[in-house]
This record gives structure tokens, C-alpha cells and sequence, in this order.
């Protein structure tokens, strides 16, 4: 993997000073640690500083810490094409988790924001179609939050959730499933 030179993260510190925490590099990657209500304006901050230019939102990502607090952590995952730089922003969470939207910042926030949404109940304010994005709209829950039931909430699409009896057989009918010490084409 190529590397540009080392991340100046001066003008971030020096714009940003306490309202911020620097968490080092981990893997050639700078982690800041932003408070919610900062969010959009130190993102819009690194992609328009003409020394920083970070201009690609590669990933927004959920974390739940339950039963710790604060529960709920945004992680964002940016990276300058220019200057070869990757950065990691970590935001805390309360429960309910929400944050301001930085689809204002990157248009691409649209689809990384509404994934956090479905999986985790990240409400992102602003965005301008927090939906679904896996799941159905009618879906009760958020399948990555660790108090999500492993077979899910029983409901008409899942007669076999949260109340009700454990599978006792894997289902093996499919006929393209080798079988022990047969091949593909036996079975």
C-alpha cells in the first residue's frame, strides 16, 4: 500500500484544540475522538482545508457497547485522495443514539447514514431519507444491537423469533449440498 507523508493534523488542533481528542494512529490511521454536536462542522472542516483536502467518506459505521456507557458509538472512516491520508472519527453516543446528518458534507453519507439507521437505530437529523435500507419498514428492531434476539422478534415473517421453539433439524434437503465423503454430482 502506497503512503503519501505523514498526516499534519496541526491545523485540526489547532482549529479544533479541546473540543476534540486526539487518539493517536493505529495501523497508519489518525483517530480523533469528535463530541456529537461537532460532528458536520469538523467534517466539513477536513474536506475543505486546502492542506487536508479529505474528500472521500469511505464508511460510516455503527458500534453498540451495551451494557457500557455511553452505549452506542458512530464510527467514520474518510480518506484524502490528495495527500494519501486516512483518518478514523469516533463519535459517543447516549441511548437513543442520534447525531446531525453529513450528507450536507458527502452526498455518499445518504447510504452509509441509512445503513447505521436499520442496523443499529442511529437516528441521523437532517438527512433527507433516513429509511431502511435491508430491512422492511414494518421490521420491529435493529439486528446489530447486542439486545437483538439471535433469531429475531417472532412476528408473521418469522414464526420461529424470539418466542418461539429451536429449530431441531438443519434443513439439508437442498440438492446441491455435497453430503459427507459424497461429491456434488453423488448426492
Amino acid at each position: 500500500m502506497s503512503v503519501g507523508r505523514p498526516l499534519d493534523h496541526g491545523p485540526i488542533m489547532e482549529r479544533f484544540g479541546g473540543a476534540i481528542e486526539d487518539l493517536g494512529c493505529a495501523h497508519g490511521i489518525h483517530v480523533f475522538a469528535v463530541p456529537p454536536e461537532t460532528i458536520v462542522e469538523f467534517c466539513r472542516f477536513l474536506k475543505e482545508h486546502p492542506a487536508l483536502r479529505f474528500n472521500f467518506l469511505s464508511d460510516i459505521c455503527g458500534v453498540d457497547h451495551y451494557p457500557e456507557t455511553p452505549r452506542f458509538e458512530a464510527v467514520y472512516h474518510l480518506y484524502s485522495l490528495p495527500n494519501r491520508w486516512r483518518i478514523r472519527i469516533k463519535c459517543w453516543l447516549g441511548d437513543p443514539p442520534q447525531l446531525s446528518s453529513v450528507t450536507g458534507v458527502w452526498r455518499t453519507a445518504n447510504w452509509h447514514e441509512r445503513e447505521a439507521w436499520d442496523m443499529y437505530g442511529i437516528r441521523f437529523e437532517g438527512h433527507p431519507d433516513l429509511r431502511r435500507i435491508y430491512m422492511w419498514e414494518e421490521f420491529e428492531g435493529f439486528p446489530q444491537r447486542k439486545d437483538f434476539p439471535l433469531r429475531g422478534y417472532k412476528d408473521k415473517l418469522n414464526p420461529f423469533g424470539a418466542e418461539g421453539p429451536p429449530p431441531t433439524q438443519p434443513d439439508l434437503a437442498t440438492r446441491d449440498i455435497p453430503q459427507a465423503g459424497r461429491s456434488a454430482r453423488e448426492s
